[in-house]
């Protein structure tokens, strides 16, 4: 075999060199190529950091990265529902009265379902324990990696529910 001439050696150490710089995502992150599991509809408009979640749910479902999908969607849910009483002046309810702490999602959940300021609509009631179940498993579950199965068929409920929050938190 060959050897490289002296300056296509050193253009290769170049390109070489130069490629993890290139190829860097920015800090703030992309957006993703599609929306797969959230239309950005449903979040535009409402808080910067909430639409950041939902491109990062969507494109991680575009790579695959099903786990980290799930564990974001678990996110944006906890997000929305704190959202949801922080609108409605009651976030109190839903912190540890100790440390001031948010409490944790199945609690928080809880709190949405009997909270008498709104009335969630069954698909939402239904959805909420389903969808913190998928990110659960992928959050904390050692053996348990989520696949696009897990999520499609949770795209539906996600959805609704995703869209039911954002207008109780009157986010739009």
């Amino acid at each position: 075999m060959k050897s490289l001439p002296r300056h296509a050696l050193s253009i290769a150490k170049g390109i070489q060199a130069d490629a993890p710089s290139r190829y860097v995502p920015p800090s703030a992150g992309t957006r993703p190529q599609s929306q797969s599991v959230l239309a950005h509809a449903i979040v535009s408009t409402t808080r910067g950091y909430i639409e950041r979640v939902a491109h990062q749910i969507n494109g991680t479902y575009e790579k695959g990265w099903f786990d980290g999908c799930a564990v974001m969607m678990r996110r944006l849910l906890e997000t929305l529902i704190i959202e949801c009483f922080e609108a409605h002046g009651i976030a109190d309810k839903i912190k540890d009265p100790k440390t001031g702490d948010f409490i944790f999602l199945a609690d928080l959940i809880g709190c949405l379902l009997k909270e008498s300021s709104w009335n969630l609509g069954r698909n939402t009631k239904r959805a909420l324990p389903r969808l913190k179940t998928l990110g659960d498993q992928s959050a904390h579950s050692r053996r348990y990696n989520a696949h696009r199965e897990d999520i499609d068929k949770l795209i539906p409920d996600f959805r609704i529910t995703c869209q039911e929050l954002v207008y109780l938190a009157e986010l739009k």
